[in-house]
């Protein structure tokens, strides 16, 4: 079933949270129209390659074209030519932009639909939805809303005591001009008192607007405070969520118009009081209000404004290698990696010219081996995107070095591993406007520094740790005293990686093997707490790897060699030995299952049932299939043409069902190679996993083991009479 189809089934819950992926940068009209087509292009990449991108949009454009020219609908051809010419104009310039998008609400779809068959949501992306509640944000709204209508009313108050002063002034001067013999005058009695009216009138309207000003300012006050403040918090705690696998990340742009209407009122204010000012040079009086408020409001005016802007200076995209685009905050020295800084307020009168500077490590925590430096060019201009909703923003592409030591010696080796040193990438800018002049300066997430792929794990796994258990922006010395998980914690984030990186998330009873295969007897303890160290250092008992290192290893298999089967649902994967023959004793014979090798790294078997003629129940399981093998021929394809040599019988493939009762091929028949791989020159040929099965074989472990598991039936046939098999070749059957 595709994942579209997959998507329209669930509860109305999770729907309104697929609803809320979709707006006018991915139509929910081309996902429905296109969903086939969609899910089977590599998004993820055509994201990092600009060539790839370019022919997906072209070819996402005559999709289209062809949709469109089969609607029967006159309003549906219509609507989809609009979004046709929206979809151009967007995105026609930077088709990775679009990549992107659509790349990002694909995998928010794999793991809304592993959140459904985990039946409850783990602990992170329940606190995630508590922050982006749609009533907090509507009452962020209509505070924001009520404070600019606010000062748009101060502006007219201030243009009517300017209208009010400017008839005063005349009248006083008129007055003054008069004959001084005229002075005494009733007529004249009568204007100094009108006079005297209309300085009590305009007194009160000093003192009315100044007290509405600091009505207003108070409330701008509060709002940052109290709302604004946090809401930028929670957005930059779900950007760390959303770098290790969680919940997409939103709602940058619509902190943006926030921060931007906040701006632009705090900037009317201060406008606002620079024309007061300007009133008293004209007309002044003793206890004028102004001259004794102003200044006072003035600095508050200012505070507030200087606390925004450097508040709106944001990490937009974390620093990630594009060749690894789903593993951000690992760097591999000599490899490009890029970064996104944006401004939050957007202001006409801004000076474009803002320039910022990006130094790496400015504040390297004291006896850290390694140093670093950026080989590149670490200055650039802001920029207005044409593409987006005109923020300010500048992206950089560094390259990271190592620095020399003397003597080609870095002295005595820190505590950490090079995957535990944390480092940060800072970025500083000097921001002039309106006679206001502000440094500014944010900086990355802690980083990990590698130099070789092989540490790409270590490194992943240290990312994780960070970002799940703090929202400290650079605690660099995290890992001195790494904190606990809890294993509630701990498992909604593996799960995260499946979807992520293999496109369907664990169900609890995966979750529940992986428990048990890290915690042992604490797996049924959602607060049991897990060490760093147990996660990703030590060894599991008996074996020469960390549990860590066992699972990553998965994930690489079933990106690289098991997507079709894993997303089918048809590995049950994290099974203990003896759990797998609990649920294949009173099965069928032929039935077999699909796990996870304990024993390999990265390695995939299957495990069949038997039942002899006396009621003997047997287990039998190939050698864990590798990266290797499966190199060689496709994994359904192994399950279709698998076969056993037994006391020289012609050979037969044993596995009839998928566990529980799916006919095999029922199950795999979909996913089978049509044309079988040619490997002999004049005979159509197929590269067939075959096993030799003794006499003795029961549920203890057989002798023959051997990695390679094809031979082609043409070899078999000249071969079947001698039974002279090359070893190299063989699958042999073995109890892992």
């Amino acid at each position: 079933m595709s994942q579209w189809k997959q998507i329209q089934q669930l509860e109305i819950r999770l729907l309104e949270h697929v609803d809320y992926l979709y707006d006018d940068n991915f139509p929910m009209d081309i996902r429905q129209g296109l969903a086939s087509w969609i899910e089977s292009q590599d998004w993820d990449t055509a994201a990092t390659d600009d060539s790839m991108a370019t022919v997906l949009f072209t070819n996402l454009l005559s999709q289209l074209d062809r949709v469109r020219s089969h609607e029967q609908n006159f309003l549906q051809r219509h609507n989809m030519k609009i979004i046709q010419q929206q979809l151009q104009v967007k995105y026609a310039s930077n088709p990775a932009i679009m990549a992107k998008v659509i790349s990002t609400c694909l995998r928010e779809e794999r793991r809304i639909l592993s959140s459904a068959c985990t039946q409850e949501q783990g602990p992170l992306e329940k606190s995630l939805q508590n922050s982006v509640a749609f009533e907090r944000q509507k009452s962020m709204d209509n505070r924001v809303g009520i404070i600019r209508g606010s000062v748009q009313l101060m502006d007219q108050a201030v243009k009517y005591i300017e209208d009010m002063q400017d008839d005063f002034d005349f009248r006083y001067k008129t007055l003054q001009s008069r004959d001084s013999t005229d002075r005494n005058s009733d007529l004249m009695k009568q204007e100094v008192t009108r006079l005297q009216e209309m300085l009590n009138r305009l007194d009160f309207k000093r003192k009315e607007i100044l007290s509405k000003m600091d009505v207003v300012v108070k409330e701008i006050d509060d709002l940052m405070t109290s709302q604004l403040s946090p809401e930028l918090q929670d957005w930059k705690r779900r950007q760390q969520v959303a770098a290790i696998g969680g919940p997409q990340l939103t709602g940058l742009d619509q902190l943006q118009s926030w921060f931007t209407l906040i701006a632009q009122s705090l900037f009317q204010i201060k406008r606002q009081l620079d024309k007061l000012g300007e009133l008293v040079v004209k007309v002044t009086y003793e206890s004028d209000p102004i001259p004794l408020q102003k200044p006072q409001m003035e600095e508050r005016v200012k505070y507030l404004i200087y606390h925004l802007i450097k508040s709106s200076f944001v990490v937009e995209k974390q620093p990630c290698m594009p060749t690894h685009p789903q593993k951000p905050l690992i760097i591999k020295t000599g490899v490009q990696f890029t970064t996104k800084v944006r401004l939050l307020v957007k202001l006409p009168e801004v000076d474009y010219q803002l320039k910022v500077k990006t130094t790496f490590d400015k504040d390297l925590p004291p006896g850290r081996v390694r140093q670093f430096f950026i080989l590149t060019n670490n200055t650039k201009v802001m920029d207005i995107e044409d593409y987006s909703n005109g923020c300010l923003s500048v992206e950089f592409r560094h390259l990271l070095k190592e620095k020399k030591y003397i003597n080609g010696t870095k002295g005595n080796e820190g505590l950490l591993s090079v995957t535990e040193e944390l480092h940060s990438l800072s970025f500083e800018a000097c921001f002039t406007v309106q006679g206001l002049t502000i440094d500014l300066e944010t900086c990355s997430l802690p980083l990990v520094v590698i130099s070789n792929v092989s540490q790409l794990p270590g490194g992943w796994a240290s990312v994780m740790w960070y970002n799940l258990l703090t929202d400290e922006p650079r605690n660099l010395a995290f890992f001195g005293n790494p904190p606990r998980a809890t294993w509630s914690q701990l498992s909604e984030v593996l799960s995260w990686q499946f979807s992520t990186f293999a496109g369907r998330g664990l169900n609890k009873e995966q979750l529940t093997m992986l428990g048990e295969k890290l915690l042992g007897q604490h797996a049924s303890c959602n607060d049991y707490q897990v060490s760093w160290s147990k996660f990703s250092k030590e060894n599991i008992p008996g074996k020469p790897f960390s549990f860590w290192m066992w699972l990553d290893s998965i994930l690489e298999l079933i990106k690289k060699h098991l997507l079709p089967v894993w997303n089918e649902n048809y590995i049950m994967g994290f099974v203990s030995k003896e759990m797998e023959r609990t649920l294949l004793k009173d099965r069928e014979p032929g039935t077999f299952l699909l796990r996870f090798s304990e024993s390999h790294l990265g390695g995939i078997t299957f495990t069949w049932v038997e039942h002899n003629d006396n009621g003997e129940v047997k287990f039998n399981s190939v050698e864990p299939y590798t990266k290797n093998r499966l190199s060689a021929l496709p994994f359904a394809d192994i399950i279709r043409d698998y076969k056993v040599i037994s006391d020289g019988v012609v050979p037969e493939n044993p596995l009839k069902f998928l566990y529980p009762d799916i006919p095999k091929n029922e199950a795999f028949g979909r996913l089978y190679n049509s044309q079988p791989s040619k490997v002999h020159p004049y005979i159509a040929s197929t590269l067939i996993p075959i096993s030799e099965l003794p006499n003795n074989t029961s549920s203890a472990s057989p002798s023959c083991q051997s990695p390679e598991p094809p031979m082609t039936p043409g070899e078999f046939d000249m071969l079947s009479e001698q039974l002279c098999f090359d070893i190299d070749n063989m699958s042999s059957p073995y109890s892992e």
